[in-house]
């Protein structure tokens, strides 16, 4: 049986109850049921996250009149993608974790970074924002929130905080995480080469970069002790800065010199790098712990045996070569948006389409640009075994266990723990990410999308809230992306064409650029909120049952620092001589 269904923007039109504002309540009816179970009712996050994914279905079927096979299938594809790659890259993360414990290498990994700074502040940058950034560069997709929360709490981090530090983290270098992904899907979408959208992320995020780390030390204490280690603030996020604008916009001084993809790695290295040269000639006068009891963990890691640079390095090793091969499958991953790639007789990924969904569910015409062909979305869920995060996570795991040379009541005992740490998250997931997909397919996400824009003048503000919502309700940068990028370029050209010149110089192709990357840049803020990186930070930090407690904690921060970038898009667009930030 065919299944096409055209997707309606406002699904009371001509009818009695016609009335776009009723189109929006019921569009966001799904994600504020989710919320309300959650954080007013406190019902655990499985059980929310499926009563959220239940009043998406009816809204879709019934108000949305999409046919139910669709809808169930939809859901299916999104708890598909909530189980590979996120629920397994999240799995072997802890594993891999749960491992340097077990064989006792995480004391010396701890007291390694003690080595550099015993002082909380200082360790919360080092990790959570620079090894964080270079994380997300290599392989995103909750990788570093899991990694980072995990290893902060070894560290002697209060788990609540070390979640809502890695999540506070994890969203300036969110657009050039995958290697690019997120500015490479926001090109295909909108037909604006990725270098013009890279340098117009490139004159915006290394602002936010700079004041991140300042930003997380201060949700840590008050202002004093923030302003104790602002020496090394500077050079943490000015270092990291730097390198994220450089690496974002050298191809507009140095032409065919394109090293975007590489912003996130080689900052995050970078930043570290520096950083730790210069601890070894400044500490803070104040060695500053936000709990008694890790000053004391502090200094029980400084008891053990010596350390030396072969101890350290085997206890690294692990995350050495999860790192390696992150990378290289990376390299590959980014080949794969070219063409199959083969190993041998195999490819590295395969694309199965969705039964009932694929190319059976068709985009509002008013979100597409003139011109472009009026096609069925595409719904295929990407088996990609060799290049999703989880597998070179995987392949390091086992790796270790075999360098590490644990035995089989260790292997067993890492194992049982980790199902046990994943037995409430990874169904979590699955629904909150088959919600949102239902959403999508359905067509609410865009009437949500459609009601920012009608802002007029100050779009350029709402175009990165609007962002940021697609990151909550895709829970990926290049899902919101592919989600409203056409739809920012259309009102762009819209807002264009009424007010020609209330813009600071911009001809229509700036307005375009800097409307589209406000999309991405905006969306980085989201990241801290969106399902899959709550339900992460809380696997990772052991807190399960407390997503509602972490997404209230970092709601106003994903806020306040999403106006910034809307205020930031607003500066660029109407006022001189920050309207000269725009390329051509």
């Amino acid at each position: 049986m065919i299944w096409a269904y055209q997707q309606r923007l406002d699904p009371f039109y001509e009818t009695v109850l016609w009335s776009p504002i009723w189109s929006t309540i019921l569009a966001a009816l799904p994600v504020v049921t989710l919320f309300w179970l959650l954080v007013m009712r406190r019902w655990l996050a499985p059980k929310a996250a499926a009563g959220g994914a239940v009043v998406a279905f009816l809204i879709a079927i019934i108000v949305y009149q999409m046919p139910p096979v669709m809808a169930g299938m939809a859901f299916v594809d999104g708890a598909a993608f909530g189980l590979l790659p996120v629920g397994f890259t999240i799995f072997n993360t802890m594993l891999l974790y749960n491992i340097t414990v077990e064989t006792g290498h995480f004391a010396i990994v701890r007291r390694s970074v003690a080595e550099l700074s015993a002082d909380a502040r200082i360790q919360a940058i080092l990790i959570g924002f620079a090894f964080g950034a270079f994380l997300e560069g290599a392989a995103g997709g909750g990788t570093p929130v899991a990694i980072c929360g995990a290893i902060l709490v070894g560290l002697g981090f209060d788990p609540f905080l070390a979640a809502v530090l890695c999540l506070i983290a994890n969203t300036s270098p969110v657009a050039y995480g995958g290697l690019g992904t997120p500015l490479i899907t926001l090109s295909g979408v909108t037909d604006i080469p990725t270098e013009t959208l890279s340098i117009m992320a490139g004159h915006q995020l290394p602002i936010l970069s700079l004041i991140i780390p300042a930003y997380m030390v201060r949700c840590m204490c008050n202002w004093k002790q923030t302003w104790e280690v602002w020496p090394a603030l500077l050079v943490s996020g000015g270092s990291f800065a730097i390198f994220q604008f450089t690496f974002a916009t050298i191809h507009a001084y140095v032409p065919r010199l394109v090293l975007y993809p590489m912003t996130d790695i080689g900052g995050g290295i970078f930043s570290l790098i520096v950083t730790g040269i210069f601890l070894k000639f400044w500490k803070p006068r104040n060695e500053w712990h936000f709990t008694p009891e890790s000053k004391a963990k502090s200094q029980d890691s400084e008891q053990g045996p010596p350390l030396t640079t072969w101890n350290k390095t085997v206890a690294w090793a692990p995350y050495g070569v999860m790192s390696l091969f992150l990378l290289l499958t990376g390299f590959v991953r980014q080949a794969e948006g070219h063409g199959p790639v083969r190993v041998g007789p195999i490819q590295t990924n395969y694309l199965v389409p969705i039964p009932g969904l694929h190319l059976e569910s068709y985009r509002d015409a008013r979100l597409l640009e003139e011109g472009r062909e009026h096609l069925p979305e595409k719904a295929e869920f990407n088996f990609a075994w060799l290049t999703n995060p989880g597998t070179p996570v995987l392949l390091a795991a086992l790796i270790s266990m075999a360098m590490l040379r644990m035995n089989a009541g260790q292997i067993r005992r890492v194992f049982y723990r980790t199902f046990l740490q994943m037995k409430i998250p990874i169904p979590t997931i699955a629904c909150m990410l088959g919600l949102s997909y239902i959403t999508r397919y359905a067509g609410m996400d865009a009437t949500l999308g459609i009601a920012f824009a009608q802002t007029g003048l100050l779009y350029p503000f709402f175009a990165a809230i609007l962002g940021w919502m697609g990151v909550f309700l895709t829970g990926t940068d290049a899902g919101s992306n592919a989600l409203f990028g056409s739809l920012q370029k259309i009102t762009a050209t819209e807002i264009f064409n009424n007010h020609p010149g209330m813009f600071a110089g911009l001809a229509r192709q700036q307005l375009q650029v800097l409307i589209c990357t406000a999309n991405s840049t905006g969306g980085v803020m989201g990241k801290m909120i969106d399902a899959q990186s709550i339900c992460v930070a809380t696997a990772a930090t052991n807190q399960l049952g407390k997503e509602a407690d972490i997404f209230k904690a970092v709601l106003w921060h994903s806020i306040l620092l999403a106006a910034v970038v809307g205020l930031i898009t607003l500066l660029q667009a109407y006022v001189h001589p920050f309207s000269l930030l725009v390329p051509p």
